[in-house]
């Protein structure tokens, strides 16, 4: 068994397995969810964005919260238990306004725990932390197993069934989270420069700006993928599939990305990504009647979330040290994960009504365009 700094493999690996079960749940079938309760493209593009848009800010505070008070865990067990009694109020209303106010305040809460749980992991491998994905893994194997079974479920059930399901999920994140021991995470050394000086180095603007770009491009696949794919005739079985095809195509990366680092550097291997990006975007939008090329856009997933998340990581870990991984982490996660895939799904629900489908997927490639660009003259290779 593998130990990462005296804490067991599995306790890392079984809230990977469990948060990621979650997200394998909500994030392909959320949105069909909002079109069967009468959500037009734009409320649904809104109502996807703000469980986003919120970590622009959230994320990065209760980084700094973790970082001043060294109590991870405890951070970690409170927002997400508030996670899933905030969440479960989407049970008792379907109206947009009440479900955008339920949204906000859940994903404050959810957007604690990932990249805590990443600065955790980070941190207990030390010099080793090119084994990252070696536990990581877990959430790609539990999202696949989610959007597998929740596809041939909901080919003979109702689509509502998917909350009751959801909250499930949070509920058994949350126990398992009082499972983990508490891991003083503040007051590490950190390098001389302070969090403000290596923010603004040239370098990290740039990979904080291609990071935004490859997310905001994802906006579009997380929050209408799906319903794509159901305007196209395919069965909620095959909308499933195709998930889970990009996540294993995830998880074979996963397996030896630590060599192919090590072999070719950060640098080219971003680039890579977002390249892999455009061409992923532009072949959904012009091919989605095409089950082979369809079925080979989703296994260039294992470069546009894969490769690129393996590499996002170790550039914040080797910029941001010490008491600075934490905010590093939520940083990341905030630009990322949060301003540029809510403004992605923002865009990508007017475009859709607006414009067209294959329009919207056909921006998400303009943006990751502009990030090979930034990507090749800004970024050193870590």
């Amino acid at each position: 068994m593998i130990k990462v700094d005296g804490l067991p493999y599995w306790r890392l690996s079984v809230f990977y397995f469990l948060f990621f079960l979650t997200i394998g749940g909500f994030m392909p079938y959320w949105s069909l969810y909002l079109k069967s309760i009468g959500m037009n493209a734009e409320a649904i593009g809104i109502l996807s964005a703000i469980v986003v848009v919120t970590k622009i800010f959230s994320s990065f505070i209760w980084g700094w919260v973790v970082d001043h008070t060294g109590k991870r865990m405890r951070v970690i067990r409170y927002t997400s238990l508030f996670s899933m009694l905030s969440f479960s109020l989407v049970l008792f209303f379907q109206d947009f306004w009440s479900l955008f106010i339920i949204l906000f305040v859940f994903s404050i809460f959810w957007s604690a725990a990932l990249p805590q749980v990443e600065a955790t992991t980070l941190s207990h491998l030390g010099e080793e932390s090119d084994s990252y994905t070696v536990v990581r893994i877990w959430g790609s194997i539990s999202f696949i197993i989610a959007v597998l079974a929740l596809g041939k479920y909901f080919d003979y059930y109702p689509i509502d069934y998917l909350l009751p399901i959801v909250i499930f999920s949070m509920l058994l994140v949350w126990i398992h989270s009082l499972f983990i021991p508490e891991i003083n995470a503040a007051h590490e050394r950190s390098n001389d420069a302070t969090f403000k000086e290596i923010l603004f180095k040239p370098h990290v603007i740039a990979l904080m700006a291609v990071c935004f770009l490859i997310q905001a491009g994802h906006g579009a696949y997380y929050t209408f993928f799906s319903i794509y794919l159901e305007e196209h005739g395919y069965s909620n079985s095959f909308i499933g599939t195709c998930w889970a095809l990009g996540v294993l195509a995830e998880v074979i990366i996963y397996v030896f990305i630590h060599k192919v680092i090590g072999r070719f550097g950060l640098r080219k291997l971003m680039i890579l990504t977002v390249m892999a990006a455009t061409i992923r975007w532009l072949l959904i939008a012009l091919f989605v009647d095409n089950v082979i090329i369809l079925l080979s856009a989703q296994c260039l997933h294992a470069a546009t979330f894969g490769i690129y998340h393996a590499v996002a990581i170790q550039y914040i870990h080797r910029e941001f040290k010490g008491s600075h991984q934490g905010r590093g982490q939520a940083l990341y996660s905030s630009v990322s994960f949060g301003a540029g895939l809510a403004l992605g799904s923002l865009i990508s629900g007017f475009l859709w009504d607006s414009v067209g489908s294959m329009q919207t997927f056909l921006f998400a490639a303009v943006l990751s365009a502009v990030g090979v660009i930034i990507a090749w003259t800004g970024l050193k290779n870590n």
